[in-house]
């Protein structure tokens, strides 16, 4: 067996990304930089909520799907069964190290133990408390007590501790050119006039402390539309249909509605073709910084690092004392960190970023910043 500190010979690694799409998409660069090295594979461990973007990150050798008791999204099973199982699975694949992936409010100890017992002998996570013998790569965390990173940067300081480093930083997703061609195809056959100016809407948000409320997307919608002549596309889940719907009621105006009408392929197609995206801070934000199409984050004030990374934006919020609370439902219960958000204010920042998109020469524009929110205080 190769000695304990040594990942140089590594080939099989397990990374573990239990989160949702967004969070793994911010992981990319890290996931890119363990791949460097020639002959390594690696697997990723995830939630079945982020699992469908696996096939999409080049790379990715392998998926495997596990929900967590340990995460907040995972429904209750009535005992270990299944988690006793994939340890055995995990076991099996004989893999020679795991690398876990957290944001500073997790804990990475359920997952060291849970690689521990299938007997994968390397194990790299930033942990709080000393771990012991559960991880044998122990980085101290420093956040939120020191410093805040952003989410990109926290992952690649991780693997960079074990020597993988990428020159290029940014997101990577891979999707075939034909199907980002595919995609225009499809929305023009859907109604959108492709001659003609054209922004996407994304009103939707796994928590609800992260939405902009409908009614002022409506205002902003009616606004792009009418003052400015933008067309304007939805995009949601299935269950986000009658949000959309009743956005696109109260606005008047023209509007497409592909919610729950694009697999994530075809999301991630047309948000790599779009002018602009207009979005609460959600995965699709992600998705559109991966290909450099510039964002307008509504960014309610749960969290700090999820900010768009090393793309164009500008992030809206209204200030409020009870920021970083890390809640999916605002605890105040008056939402004011977006609601405080005049529509006024969400459709100047599309315009700016569409003028700045229209006079840069070439593909390659200068970020907003990459990080903001730093300087909230």
């Amino acid at each position: 067996m190769k000695p304990i500190d040594d990942w140089t010979d590594v080939q099989r690694v397990l990374c573990v990304r239990l989160d949702c799409l967004g969070d793994v998409l911010m992981t990319t660069p890290a996931l890119a930089a363990l791949k460097a090295r020639r002959n390594r594979s690696l697997t990723l461990l995830t939630s079945s909520a982020a699992a469908d973007l696996a096939p999409l990150l080049p790379m990715i050798d392998e998926t495997m799907v596990y929900d967590a008791p340990w995460m907040k999204a995972t429904n209750l099973r009535p005992d270990g069964a299944f988690d006793r199982a994939m340890i055995k699975q995990l076991r099996r694949e004989r893999f020679d190290a795991a690398v876990i992936f957290t944001v500073y409010s997790q804990n990475p100890l359920p997952a060291a133990l849970f690689c521990h017992l299938a007997d994968i002998p390397l194990r790299l996570a930033h942990a709080r408390e000393n771990p012991y013998q559960l991880l044998t790569h122990w980085i101290p965390d420093p956040e939120p007590q020191q410093f805040v990173r952003h989410e990109v940067q926290r992952q690649l300081d991780l693997v960079a501790s074990i020597g993988a480093q990428i020159g290029d930083p940014r997101l990577q997703i891979y999707i075939p050119p034909e199907a980002r061609d595919e995609s225009l195809d499809w929305l023009a056959a859907a109604g959108l006039d492709i001659s003609r100016p054209w922004i996407v809407i994304h009103a939707g948000a796994s928590a609800p402390s992260r939405r902009y409320p409908p009614e002022s997307f409506a205002a902003v919608a009616r606004q792009l539309n009418l003052q400015h002549g933008y067309q304007l596309v939805f995009t949601g889940s299935i269950t986000e249909q009658p949000l959309v719907q009743s956005i696109i009621d109260a606005a008047h105006v023209p509007a497409l509605s592909m919610a729950g009408r694009m697999n994530l392929q075809t999301l991630a197609a047309v948000l790599s073709r779009t002018p602009l995206l207009i979005s609460n801070n959600t995965g699709p934000v992600h998705l559109a910084a991966a290909f450099g199409t510039p964002v307008v984050d509504l960014y309610a004030l749960t969290n700090l690092q999820h900010a768009p990374w090393k793309v164009p934006h500008e992030l809206l919020f209204h200030d409020v004392p009870c920021r970083n609370c890390y809640k999916s439902v605002c605890p105040q219960e008056h939402h004011n960190c977006l609601r405080l958000v005049p529509p006024e204010a969400v459709v100047a920042a599309a315009l700016r970023l569409l003028s700045a998109r229209k006079t840069a020469a070439g593909p390659a524009l200068v970020p907003t910043s990459d990080f903001r929110l730093l300087t909230l205080d």
